[in-house]
């Protein structure tokens, strides 16, 4: 999911993709030799646009034709083939073909993708994968990962010749649900409580969803499971804090019964977090496979292939402290334009205030010298204002599994705390900066009218949005 704090990983990740008749680049350094019982060939997959990805088929060393085949398809952000070679090595081992490629970057970066683009990609490797005469054709299949999750079972209702359907960690909401959700969970972990919280993990994607900046928010997974047909085996961690998992079994449960399916397994893991590696609380991720996993996997697949799919069955239950909740879009007055328009404003009060009281004193007219609430409303606003997209801004670039919000107290950090008290501090001397330009008109003293009026607006307009962004709330 997706995705903003990865923006300089995303954006500076090395191109996997080989244009017809463009130059070839530096080679990338050989991968590691195949370890023993499986056989690697490497394959050119090429796509409907014109792309050609590279690939990695792997067999079990001297195996016989027919094996049952699969396609891992990547979860989110830069998708190198070698991301997934642990799980291609331990299920080949398992006596399954694997084939892994290297995600497309043109059409796929932090801010475009496009799943139906990403789903014709994965029906590429598997017409590939069919045509190897290590495979039996009939049982070729797709195994999305996270992020593929959305992808595979899109790509299993574009190709009646795919055989069966894997995920792991899939979602069974919208992307844009999924991200807030995972990162509310990720910063009350961190012990934070209170307006930090919507302030982090939920109106910043609505902000950046109005921008265009989130692509393919509002995917429904449901369409593509509710006509599935197929074998469908779903495997989720119990400890999964990217997915929630109980909504999402739930989900991929009430679509495929609508979809009539007979042969569906759903299964959740204990001990496990979201790419189903041993976990003690799911913000930790270990070195090894959750017990029972591979075996799952491998077993699964060698019962369809075998003609003897599995009955529907769904067991484990999963940890989830919180439910999702719906994203909406923005409203008109909380649009793009108006936020700007309010941030715009609050900066030219703000900063203008204190920057035109310095350009007169160079100029050496300095004029009247204003009341010390209007001094401590542009000090005390600008600080608020900056400081907050600069703290939030720090949450989101510096988070990785888990979020390091500073020293707490009462469940807020600290620093949120201090930028709440200069909020505060910006709407008293806003009243009462108010007051004494009321009063000198009253008495008929004039001067910096056109300056003070603007401060004023500033803060006039600081009110709500201070209020919006969680710094006057608890």
């Amino acid at each position: 999911m997706p995705p903003y704090r990865r923006a300089l990983a995303a954006l500076a990740a090395a191109a996997a993709i080989v244009l017809p008749g463009a130059p070839t680049l530096p080679s990338p350094p050989p991968p590691p030799p195949a370890p023993a019982g499986v056989q690697e060939t490497e394959l050119r997959i090429p796509t409907s646009d014109g792309l050609v990805l590279p690939a990695t088929l792997r067999v079990p060393t001297a195996a016989r034709p027919g094996l049952p085949g699969v396609v891992l398809v990547h979860g989110a952000g830069p998708g190198p083939r070698e991301k997934y070679r642990a799980e291609a090595e331990a299920l080949t081992r398992a006596g399954v073909a694997t084939l892994t490629y290297d995600k497309r970057t043109q059409g796929y970066s932090l801010l475009q993708r496009s799943y139906t683009r990403l789903a014709e990609d994965t029906v590429a490797a598997a017409a590939e994968l069919r045509r190897r005469p290590e495979v039996n054709p009939a049982q070729v299949g797709v195994m999305g990962f996270s992020e593929g999750g959305w992808v595979a079972p899109l790509a299993a209702s574009r190709s009646p010749e795919i055989a069966f359907l894997v995920v792991v960690g899939a979602n069974g909401v919208a992307p844009l649900r999924q991200q807030s959700w995972a990162d509310t969970i990720k910063i009350e972990h961190a012990g934070v409580r209170g307006s930090l919280v919507d302030a982090h993990a939920r109106t910043p994607y609505r902000l950046i969803t109005g921008m265009g900046m989130f692509p393919e928010p509002y995917y429904d997974p449901g369409p593509p499971l509710r006509s599935c047909t197929l074998p469908v085996l779903g495997i989720w961690g119990a400890q999964d804090r990217l997915t929630p998992p109980v909504e999402s079994v739930q989900a991929y449960r009430a679509a495929l019964d609508q979809a009539g399916n007979r042969h569906y397994t759903l299964r959740t893991v204990e001990g496990a977090e979201h790419s189903l590696r041993t976990t003690s609380t799911g913000f930790d991720k270990g070195g090894q496979f959750a017990p029972g996993y591979v075996d799952l996997v491998s077993s699964w697949i060698a019962d369809v292939a075998d003609g003897r799919p599995p009955p529907t069955s769904v067991a484990g239950t999963g940890e989830q402290t919180r439910p999702t909740v719906e994203v909406a879009p923005l409203a008109w007055y909380e649009s793009v334009g108006v936020q700007l328009s309010v941030v715009a404003l609050m900066l030219a009060g703000f900063a203008g205030f204190g920057l035109t009281a310095g350009w007169r004193r160079l100029r050496g007219r300095p004029g009247p010298r204003a009341a010390w609430p209007a001094r401590v409303l542009a000090g005390a606003g600008l600080t608020a204002v900056v400081g907050m997209f600069g703290y939030l801004g720090f949450l989101q670039v510096t988070a990785g599994r888990t979020v390091d919000p500073g020293p707490l107290l009462v469940g807020r950090p600290v620093a949120w705390l201090a930028l709440q008290l200069l909020a505060v501090v910006a709407v008293g001397a806003g009243i009462a900066t108010g007051a004494v330009v009321a009063k000198r008109r009253r008495a008929g003293i004039g001067g910096d009218r056109a300056r003070l009026g603007v401060l004023l607006a500033a803060g006039a307009a600081f009110v709500p949005w201070a209020a919006y962004w969680g710094l006057l709330l608890p």
